[in-house]
């Protein structure tokens, strides 16, 4: 079979000053719109607020139509995005990547990578030896032989939670889940959709797993198997289970390790903890982890990463003679360029580029605890977490500008490798001075949120003199 050209349809534009100026953004807007005017966007001023929906038809090709071409209204849907950037502070999406522009030469083909990421498929157009070595180095990350796992690159954490639930359920049929209300979730969507029994287990102020009450319920479903959900990094606050603790409570509960099932939920931290310590290892009874791709590492589609064992995987394996494999996943077809920007992103970065980010985060996440707490706001930052707690602000423009996620009474900053200081000296300084009018300088008071983080990071009236004169 003759090799694959990818030149014709995306020549290499002609290196002049002012192509070399530009970021990888504006290059790649010239090669995708090269008929509009490309004239550098305007900067978004201080008070330029959230996009608007789109209000867009479907134009048929051949009927007049006076309105703005199909380019102009993809330029500026680009444009009002570019801007909207340096305002994304409440979701864990790292959007700091420049390869989107080399890989896009990769958009002119299918790439399926239908059923077994490991077998052959009948057709060239996939990307499983990318796929293969993404895994891998996931795979030696969380300590486990490549002769031991199986595992694939799935749409995103949700996906890896419901199949990561699945084979609990499969190896366990009578197996209860635990999970913490804390939990994603996707992990409570997998016990509707599967019909499983299940048990909400409490969870202490700072988002972590409550071990007392998963010891009681555990106690009181004794006769049944244990399918436990552990955290590594709550959606909210950022905390983390301890799996090590969990181990210990199964044991004491007299669970045998071919009575409990543990699939690791670290769709954020997944690739942050490895770096710090060891707590994600498959030397440990664990049965399966899993992370999102597009969070910490970064990646324009959805995806993740979920490994198991491979003595787990027969009970889903099922041959389909149609695709020439054996289909273990979720999806059946899945993304094959989502592999690739995840084995580039990996490549370029190493594990020293992801170590730095790590820090980077922690250090940044801690700076912004510090100048709101230093400012008197309500603020709470959990151990080895990049997710800063706050009172929830009470403009809803403000939420909005922001991009903020909120839950009752709290806010919160999710601090991503793509966050520099001069956001979040942007975002303190404008949420100061929003304070002073919502509050009125003072006269009014701010909420207490000390049920929801702790009186001890709350700065209301009553617990800032209750830790103030003790």
């Amino acid at each position: 079979m003759g090799s694959l050209s990818l030149e014709m349809d995306f020549e290499q534009l002609p290196m002049t000053p002012r192509s070399l100026a530009m970021t990888p953004r504006s290059l790649a807007r010239r090669r995708l719109f090269p008929n509009v005017d490309n004239k550098k966007p305007k900067v978004a001023q201080p008070g330029a607020g959230p996009r608007k929906n789109l209000q867009l038809e479907v134009m048929e090709p051949g009927l007049k139509n006076d309105g703005p071409s199909l380019d102009n209204i993809l330029v500026n849907y680009l444009d009002t995005l570019t801007q909207r950037v340096n305002y994304h502070l409440g979701y864990p999406v790292n959007i700091c990547y420049d390869h989107y522009a080399t890989l896009a030469p990769l958009l002119q083909f299918h790439l399926n990578n239908c059923g077994d990421p490991f077998l052959q498929n009948t057709v060239d157009f996939h990307s499983k030896d990318f796929e293969v070595a993404v895994l891998n180095w996931f795979a030696e990350l969380w300590e486990i032989e490549k002769d031991q796992y199986w595992g694939y690159v799935t749409n995103g954490g949700t996906e890896g939670n419901l199949h990561g639930i699945l084979l609990g359920r499969e190896l366990l049929p009578e197996g209860i889940l635990y999970a913490s209300k804390d939990s994603h979730y996707s992990v409570f969507k997998a016990a509707r959709m599967y019909r499983m029994d299940s048990e909400t287990i409490n969870t202490s102020v700072n988002g972590q797993m409550d071990y007392s009450d998963l010891r009681a319920k555990l106690l009181q479903n004794k006769d049944r198997p244990a399918i436990i959900n552990v955290t590594i990094g709550t959606t909210f606050k950022g905390a983390i289970d301890d799996v090590d603790v969990i181990l210990e409570t199964l044991k004491d509960c007299g669970y045998s390790q071919d009575k409990f099932y543990i699939h690791c939920d670290a769709a954020l931290c997944g690739l942050m903890t490895p770096f710090i310590n060891n707590m994600i290892s498959f030397k440990k009874p664990i049965g399966s982890v899993t992370i999102s791709g597009h969070k910490f590492l970064g990646c324009p589609m959805p995806c993740g990463v979920q490994i198991t064992r491979k003595s787990y995987i027969n009970n889903l394996s099922t041959n389909v003679e149609y695709i020439a494999s054996v289909d273990a996943t979720i999806s059946g077809s899945r993304n094959g360029l989502t592999p690739i920007f995840l084995w580039y992103s990996l490549s370029a970065k190493g594990q020293i580029g992801l170590q730095k980010d790590i820090k980077r985060c922690l250090d940044n996440a801690k700076y912004l605890k510090d100048r709101l707490q230093q400012a008197g706001i309500s603020v709470m930052l959990n151990e080895l977490s990049i997710i800063v707690v706050l009172e929830r602000p009470r403009d809803h423009e403000f939420v909005r500008r922001w991009q903020l996620s909120c839950v009752k009474d709290m806010a919160h900053v999710i601090v991503m490798p793509g966050i520099t200081r001069e956001m979040l000296d942007n975002f303190i300084s404008e949420l100061v001075q929003q304070r002073k009018q919502w509050y009125q300088n003072g006269k009014a008071e701010a909420p207490c949120v000390g049920e929801d983080i702790g009186a001890e990071n709350c700065a209301c009236s009553y617990h800032k003199i209750d830790y103030i004169c003790p």
